[in-house]
């Protein structure tokens, strides 16, 4: 049965010139084969990743059973298939020569942090080599893993990975830290590559983000202040912090990436049906008069019966912060500056933002104890790494 627009009849995918196939998919990565040697790699990937991967592989290697454990078949080049996989997963894995699939994937490349990891294995399934995107589409990781599960050796080239040292544009990933701006990515990965003098000064977040055993490379040092990094006159930086960089402070990121690590923490108390305008601009006002940049926020907390507040959710939508409830109990079992009974008599609890904030860092001391501006209360929390 042809379904129109996508070029599918039957169960087999046809890939035609000048038609994009429409693809339904639930999975992150896709396997695809065309030899037969390739087909039983692929097949044997499939089990691997139980389930997290789409296998494609020619039709004419049909074994039967195909539709039974979800494999997808197809028709013509392979080449027509790049348009429509290309955007919708995470990572392709091919099963084809090298060369060949360069030339394949040329015209759809745009950019590293769009791009998805391309993985390449031989029919033989001797080697497994990160083509593109190895490290934000992830191929490097994804490409040791495939290995792992063929007992084959991974190919990875990349510098920092080859060097064991700092990978710029994946630095505080895991931990969720993002940049200010790519801008110079670019130069200060070659910095840390070519053993230039780098300082990476951390004011806040996760430390334990070096991922090697050995040491750290001795062109590498860290600094607990950007004063005291610039002092040294590194030739590129790694700045983590939440802080909003002064002007004599933003030299160090002549070449330098600014990272944000979450560790802002937001308690929020408001009046029933105030605007998530209002409660945005607070937050701005506030984070502004701290310093603190918003970027850095993790999460927001207030009292269990805010957690329909439309104004509190559209807010934590608009910047995919979790909100966090908690009950008048668990509000009232944290140590609270100046407890009120007002707001005791109507939520159950002697405060809202501060001991909400409390709950959630551990911190004894915060950035912020309370400030209502309007209808809204904010108290500012700050996650120790």
């Amino acid at each position: 049965m042809e379904q129109q627009g996508n070029a599918v009849t039957g169960k087999v995918l046809r890939l035609e010139e000048g038609v994009i196939p429409q693809i339904d998919t639930r999975c992150d990565y896709a396997v695809v084969a065309i030899t037969k040697h390739g087909v039983e790699l692929a097949r044997r990937l499939q089990e691997a990743f139980c389930g997290t991967a789409d296998v494609y592989y020619m039709s004419k290697f049909a074994k039967g059973d195909e539709e039974a454990r979800g494999i997808r078949l197809f028709e013509g080049s392979v080449r027509l298939g790049f348009p429509a996989w290309f955007p919708l997963y995470k990572g392709i894995i091919c099963i084809i020569s090298l060369g060949a699939v360069v030339r394949m994937i040329a015209p759809l490349l745009a950019d590293k942090k769009t791009d998805p990891g391309i993985v390449v294995i031989d029919d033989k399934g001797e080697y497994v080599i990160s083509v593109l995107s190895g490290h934000l589409g992830g191929a490097n990781e994804l490409t040791r893993e495939v290995a792992a599960m063929l007992g084959a050796t991974p190919v990875i080239t990349t510098a920092s990975d080859v060097q064991k040292t700092i990978a710029v544009d994946l630095f505080g990933r895991r931990f969720g830290w993002v940049w200010e701006s790519a801008d110079k990515l670019t130069p200060v990965s070659a910095s840390v590559v070519n053993e230039e003098r780098v300082a990476v000064v951390q004011e806040s977040g996760e430390t334990g983000w070096w991922p090697y055993e050995s040491p750290l490379p001795p062109n590498i040092r860290v600094y607990g202040t950007t004063r005291e990094a610039l002092a040294e006159e590194p030739q590129a930086a790694l700045v983590v912090t939440h802080r909003l960089l002064s002007p004599e402070e933003e030299r160090i990121l002549e070449n330098g990436v600014l990272y944000r690590p979450k560790v802002i923490v937001l308690g929020i108390g408001c009046n029933r049906g105030t605007s998530a305008e209002e409660i945005e601009a607070v937050i701005r006002d506030t984070l502004a008069e701290l310093h603190y940049s918003i970027r850095s926020v993790k999460a927001v907390c207030t009292i269990d019966l805010k957690k329909d507040e439309a104004g509190l959710l559209e807010v934590c939508g608009r910047y995919g912060w979790p909100l966090v409830c908690y009950t008048p109990q668990e509000l009232n079992e944290m140590p609270i500056v100046d407890p009120s009974e007002t707001v005791f008599k109507f939520t159950g609890a002697y405060g809202v933002s501060e001991p909400a904030v409390r709950r959630f860092t551990g911190a004894a001391e915060l950035a912020l104890i309370k400030k209502k501006s309007g209808n809204v209360t904010i108290s500012v929390g700050l996650m120790n790494g």
